[in-house]
């Protein structure tokens, strides 16, 4: 085994977000001359139709000298997404497991009907 490969492995601290399909890996690691850099690793999960499944990995390396930079974009970017499209996960609504619980209106009803719903009229029937 390389040392590089070694290095790599030896996390000093880490932490793990599971969410739904996706897990992110958050260790700090510590370089060669024992400096420490941070790795963000992002783990998605997919499900093959035989039951199979496999996971795609993507990695960002972050280093001390960013970090103040990452931050401030980070914080500003999560800020504008939040205050032009609150914290209410829309793209929920476009999965095909998804059951809208309840209706506020009529035309909300409506609108959410799935397309197989409708009865068909011929304009002879009018």
């Amino acid at each position: 085994m390389r040392e590089n490969d070694l290095l790599e492995k030896e996390e000093i601290f880490s932490k793990v977000l599971r969410a739904g399909r996706r897990t992110y890996f958050f260790d700090v690691r510590a370089t060669k001359a024992d400096d420490y850099y941070i790795t963000v690793t992002e783990s998605k999960k997919f499900t093959e139709e035989d039951g199979s499944f496999h996971f795609k990995k993507h990695k960002i390396y972050l280093y001390k000298e960013d970090f103040a930079a990452f931050k401030d974009i980070l914080d500003e970017m999560t800020s504008y997404v939040l205050n032009h499209k609150g914290e209410e996960v829309i793209s929920e609504r476009h999965q095909k497991d998804f059951k809208k619980e309840y209706f506020t209106d009529k035309s909300e009803e409506a609108e959410s009907k799935p397309l197989g719903s409708y009865t068909d009229i011929d304009f002879d029937d009018i």
